[in-house]
């Protein structure tokens, strides 16, 4: 199994549904192809069963029809994203694969993805004003032999942008998470000192909020 399915499979424990119903399709699929090839046995002795009869009488062999074509299902419409873990393409979107969680959750998400072996390489915040929240951005990675970049987000209240610390779990976060406060004012609760880190001990303002005026 690669890193990246390894590290799917890990990633669903946050969502216990989509795991279990991900279980039974896995469950149902075996059980659908085990009666397939049962289906497969039976046919081909009762093929050469009947081939063997007719060849006795004397009778011609009945060409078998040819199996229709199955019909491409039509392309859901893509509507609102539901939690859950997405697998990317990382040549294109620059990361394999992508989960989006609720708040709450990123503190696990962050104990799953370092005991995967993950290191965190940013943090950052994404102000959508005109939706009233904030996005919150993790972006994790790891050094093995075969490449795995992982992209963790969640939204925020924009009038109440607060979310758990994940730096007892990742010390790195501490200095990504007072950046990301700098910038958005998101609050990181349990943050052991979240103080200016690039901004003056004073600023009052978050430059990167989009009604931001200097």
């Amino acid at each position: 199994m690669s890193i990246v399915e390894e590290t799917r499979k890990a990633l669903l424990q946050l969502f216990p549904e989509l795991a279990a119903a991900e279980a039974e399709a896995e469950a149902a699929a075996e059980a659908e192809a085990g009666a397939e090839a049962e289906a497969e046995v039976d046919a081909t002795a009762e093929e050469s069963a009947s081939t063997a009869a007719g060849e006795g009488a004397g009778g011609e062999e009945t060409a078998a029809e040819p199996a229709k074509p199955a019909k491409e299902e039509e392309a859901a419409e893509e509507g609102p994203r539901e939690n859950g873990v997405l697998v990317t393409d990382h040549a294109v979107r620059g990361t394999h694969l992508d989960v989006l969680c609720d708040p709450e959750q990123v503190v696990e998400a962050a104990r799953i993805m370092d005991e995967a072996g993950f290191f965190l390489e940013a943090i950052t915040g994404v102000d959508w004003i005109k939706e009233d929240r904030m996005e919150v951005i993790y972006d994790y990675n790891q050094t093995g032999p075969e490449p795995c970049r992982v992209v963790v987000r969640t939204s925020i209240p924009r009038a109440n942008p607060e979310i758990p610390t994940i730096s007892d779990i990742h010390p790195g976060a501490n200095w990504h998470e007072r950046e990301t406060h700098d910038f958005f004012g998101i609050k990181f609760q349990g943050h052991p000192y979240l103080e200016p880190l690039l901004l003056p001990e004073d600023a009052d303002f978050h430059p990167l909020l989009k009604d931001f005026t200097p």
